[in-house]
């Protein structure tokens, strides 16, 4: 194996490539291998590039023959939870024969760690605030399902393979790269912070609020926004846990601060100086009203934390997004 080496699956897409840049920072060679159905190959910037589907098992041997990775981070999934709903074969066909797929490919190669992109979408509505890695796993739309099911088959892949896997359940990426090489680049676009952003320069009418009525502070839905360079820098430590002969484990990543959808509009209008157009709409089959992590396990186990708050994941998503002349 090239200890340095690693596979990173999905790198061309947001949380990928912005992983990349720090894996490079950190002395690593990230090899991109990515389908480009999301990502953008233009955001391959610190390693080589292999286009290929985690579904075409003699493509992924080809790589990792030539390649020989001491790890694989694997973020190529389907992530919009409203098309999940819509298409879940897509989602199934994907996220878990993709995975297994994966798997298989990285096992008879003689990989034994495995960072893996999952979700808070796991644990479905919350039945304690913040959640922690013990709360209950009851994903209520296909995509949540999906990652569940990735994370079940770690685990029986551990008792019987030996592989050593980090399950990073992530809460809401945002933000970029404050220097401006890479940022959220979404087609169509589905996230809430570059959705309103967009509503501000004038790239789209407005912002559309589902739900205006759940039990929160203002009656919008809340979310946890952890800024993409954070969780970066979570996903290079999850390597070199694992690298350093650690065991498996499942961590969340997400700030612990809840934010309501209105106080992260008035923080873009603010940022912004620009208002725009706000339209309440009925609640969105598939949201949970408040997710927010209790992040103390990725404190204690990989010494992590997050650098950055809700206002400059804002002012680092608008600086790559009125830079970015609509891509």
């Amino acid at each position: 194996m090239n200890e340095k080496t690693i596979l990173v699956v999905g790198g061309a897409g947001y949380i990928g490539s912005h992983t990349c840049l720090e894996l490079a920072r950190q002395g690593f060679t990230p090899v991109v291998f990515d389908n480009l159905s999301n990502g953008h190959q233009e955001f391959v910037k610190w390693g080589p590039f292999e286009q290929g589907d985690i579904r075409d098992r003699a493509r992924l041997d080809d790589v990792l023959a030539r390649y020989r990775p001491a790890a694989i981070l694997h973020f190529a999934a389907l992530i919009e939870v409203g098309q999940s709903i819509r298409e879940p074969a897509a989602f199934y066909d994907n996220n878990v024969v993709g995975t297994l797929t994966l798997l298989a490919a990285a096992r008879q190669a003689g990989v034994e760690a495995f960072v893996f992109s999952s979700t808070c979408a796991t644990y479905g509505l919350p039945q304690q605030r913040p959640m922690d890695e013990a709360h209950p796993q009851a994903p209520i739309n296909p995509y949540g399902r999906t990652k569940w099911i990735v994370e079940q088959a770690l685990a029986d892949f551990g008792l019987n393979d030996g592989l050593r896997s980090v399950i990073l359940r992530y809460f809401n990426a945002a933000g970029a790269d404050p220097e401006g090489r890479i940022g959220e680049w979404h087609t169509p676009e589905t996230h809430a912070i570059p959705l309103a952003i967009e509503a501000a320069l004038g790239r789209r009418d407005g912002f559309t609020v589902f739900g205006t009525d759940y039990d929160t502070r203002d009656g919008t839905c809340v979310r946890d926004y952890v800024h993409v360079l954070d969780l970066a820098d979570a996903h290079v430590r999850a390597l070199q846990h694992l690298l350093s002969g650690g065991q498996s484990v499942a961590v969340n990543l997400g700030t612990g601060t809840g934010t309501t959808v209105q106080e992260l509009l008035d923080t873009v209008q603010q940022i912004s100086g620009r208002d725009f157009a706000v339209t309440l709409s009925s609640r969105r089959e598939g949201d949970s009203p408040t997710l927010v992590a209790d992040n103390r396990k990725a404190l204690e186990l990989l010494g992590w934390q997050p650098r950055y708050d809700l206002r400059q994941i804002v002012e680092t998503a608008w600086n790559w997004h009125k830079a970015s002349n609509g891509h």
